[in-house]
């Protein structure tokens, strides 16, 4: 497992949202722009909660058929050890194994509960969920698939190792952060400084929200903002 961060540089970061922490890693040219984040086939389900930021504790999972051993979707106490294993703050990462994924939920009320007590911030699944009012009321992140009005079968199969979820890969301990637009990767070698190239890309979409604001704004003053590359966010495309 990687060091953990310092509580206030996760702090720092998790005041931004993903657009914003996004074009800041975009200005560090360490990925490809089309890696590192989720794709829209997993939506967050509570869009007005504030970002969440963790480390992920990945797990896969099966709903079609009953568990070789165990009563209960969430009777695994295994895997709640290994969960505290990892730092905190803490994002459930659970891979559905089923084809196709969504046969039950293994995400509900009593497993976000659950997981909340053992430092637990947000669930990340190719899957399904449910108890959605409770969950939300717990003030608890989502990002699933799909709904579902049943656990079915739900159980853990095996937990601790590498789970892709939407395109994304991730292993535990990866950092994430999400909000309403969906969840990506943080790459832990911009930690340090990524703080303050999301500050400097937000203070950039203030000056162009200014910017297009005036009252003389028009195509002949933008394409001469263009034309001395002062508009960052539609000139950068290194």
């Amino acid at each position: 497992m990687n060091v953990a961060f310092s509580r206030e540089q996760l702090e720092q970061l998790r005041q931004f949202d993903t657009c914003t922490v996004s074009n800041a890693i975009e200005q560090l040219h360490i990925r490809p722009r089309n890696e590192g984040f989720v794709r829209n086939t997993i939506t967050c389900r509570f869009p007005r909660l504030s970002p969440v930021i963790g480390y992920a504790v990945t797990a896969r999972m099966r709903a079609s058929m009953p568990p070789v051993k165990g009563r209960c979707y969430y009777e695994h106490p295994d895997y709640w050890r290994y969960l505290v294993s990892v730092p905190y703050p803490r994002i459930i990462v659970m891979q559905d194994l089923d084809d196709p994924p969504g046969a039950g939920a293994l995400l509900g009320e009593a497993y976000a509960r659950i997981g909340r007590a053992l430092g637990c911030v947000a669930c990340l699944t190719n899957g399904t969920v449910r108890d959605l009012p409770a969950i939300e009321a717990l003030g608890f992140q989502i990002f699933a698939r799909g709904l579902s009005v049943s656990h079915a079968y739900a159980h853990v199969v095996d937990f601790g190792g590498s789970v892709e979820i939407g395109g994304l890969p991730i292993s535990s301990g990866d950092l994430l952060h999400g909000d309403l637009h969906g969840i990506h990767q943080i790459p832990r070698e911009a930690v340090g400084c990524l703080a303050d190239l999301a500050e400097q890309a937000a203070q950039r979409d203030r000056d162009l929200a200014a910017f297009v604001d005036r009252k003389d704004f028009s195509v002949d003053l933008l394409a001469a903002r263009l034309e001395e590359g002062g508009i960052p966010q539609l000139c950068d495309r290194s």
